[in-house]
């Protein structure tokens, strides 16, 4: 995919997702370890994976976040929902479909929305 933009945003809304893989410290920090290369992107740190109780969840949900060079990628997931929100942000353009179809496999989600900004 080339464009005369700077890069893209991916902005992805998972549902119905696999609970029991949303809710995986190791299925996420393995997820945020391993979608850079996927991508074609370069890492910089590790993953920064932590559990957290949203106010009003009966289960914990997992944030998690890595700097890759090109800029970042976020998730965070919400357990009871079975919900999924995550953010792919790239100074490079990238394959979106391969990207999305990571994200699926990954977490088993039956439906997503989508949104793609151009930098």
């Amino acid at each position: 995919m080339l464009n005369n933009n700077f890069g893209l945003h991916l902005i992805l809304d998972l549902s119905e997702c696999n609970t029991a893989r949303i809710n995986n410290i190791d299925t996420i920090y393995n997820f945020l370890l391993n979608l850079p290369k996927t991508m074609n992107m370069t890492l910089m740190t590790l993953p920064y994976v932590v559990k957290w109780m949203d106010k009003g969840a009966k289960t914990e949900g997992i944030s998690g976040f890595v700097m890759i060079a090109e800029s970042h990628i976020s998730i965070h997931t919400y357990p009871d929902d079975k919900r999924i929100y995550a953010d792919v942000f790239s100074c490079r353009n990238f394959h979106v479909r391969r990207t999305i179809d990571w994200f699926l496999r990954t977490f088993e989600a039956k439906k997503y929305e989508k949104q793609i900004m151009k930098r």
